[in-house]
């Protein structure tokens, strides 16, 4: 098995611990090498600033490529674009453009009255300037708002006409789940990457609860193994082994690099990467 690339999402921190907590992962994650590595926003965009400071403090100290999440939610199209000068001022020309999710308390997403009023209009405001790498979001099973399976696949096509250059996914957790969205957005003409998004399993019960606000589907078989690893005190080695098979057969399918939700614990997405034969890079010349 080829050992695929690999990029990484991080979130900014909230407290000195947490601050900590983000450095230790960026350094246990790091000598693997990512493509990339991306910085989220809060849901409803509440912490914007904290991104903003995340992410530069992360590129100019770490050495990584990092990629800052941009959205749509609460703000006007000129406030939005000038977050979006203030990371090119720093040096970082990758963004992942979202619509992002309704603010606390909001049952629907509702456009600024001068923002944008969805993420294709972020996206073709972005990808005007010329200078940033622009990803978006992509969702192998129904979004919470879509209307059917195919309104997914239309809305990223959307994306990509609109100057997306690759897509990363929502997590899931079989990889038939991927593999039969990546055949349907081949049928609907798209040709640019999407990459496989994988959430390791740090703790069942709130992985489920979040699938279940995701639209996630959850496998019987993925509940009774948590189960019963529950009882024998066996989740991280269970957590281990049912990433590292999600990623091989993707892996076997053609799929050449994966992206992992790391939620700042990085202790068992590096495990599943050294699994998957991704190991850190020694530079020969520090080697005595």
């Amino acid at each position: 098995m080829t050992a695929p690339s690999v990029s990484f999402e991080f979130f900014p921190p909230k407290s000195l611990e947490a601050s900590f907590r983000l450095w230790d992962t960026v350094q246990t994650l790091a000598p693997l090498a990512p493509r990339f590595v991306s910085v989220t926003y809060g849901a409803g965009g509440t912490t914007r600033a904290l991104t903003r400071d995340a992410v530069g403090t992360l590129h100019q100290s770490s050495g990584l490529n990092v990629a800052a999440h941009l959205t749509c939610v609460d703000a006007t199209k000129a406030e939005t674009m000038a977050i979006a000068d203030d990371f090119a001022a720093a040096g970082v020309r990758e963004i992942v453009a979202l619509r992002g999710d309704p603010p606390k308390g909001a049952a629907n997403f509702e456009p600024h009255p001068e923002g944008f009023a969805d993420s294709c209009a972020l996206i073709e405001a972005l990808a005007s300037r010329g200078d940033f790498k622009i990803r978006v979001g992509a969702y192998p099973e129904p979004h919470p708002e879509a209307t059917s399976d195919q309104a997914d696949v239309d809305w990223l096509k959307r994306k990509f006409d609109a100057g997306a250059d690759e897509a990363i996914t929502q997590f899931f957790f079989e990889a038939d789940t991927f593999l039969r969205f990546r055949d349907r957005c081949a049928k609907a003409g798209i040709t640019k990457p999407i990459l496989p998004g994988i959430l390791p399993i740090e703790n069942w019960q709130s992985t489920r609860r979040f699938a279940t606000a995701c639209g996630a589907s959850i496998p019987g078989w993925l509940d009774s193994a948590f189960s019963t690893a529950e009882r024998d005190d066996r989740c991280e080695l269970l957590a281990t082994a049912v990433a590292t098979e999600l990623c091989s057969k993707l892996i076997d399918e053609g799929v050449e690099h994966l992206h992992f939700y790391t939620l700042n614990r990085p202790e068992l997405t590096r495990d599943i990467c050294h699994a998957l034969g991704v190991t850190p890079r020694v530079d020969l010349r520090h080697v005595a």
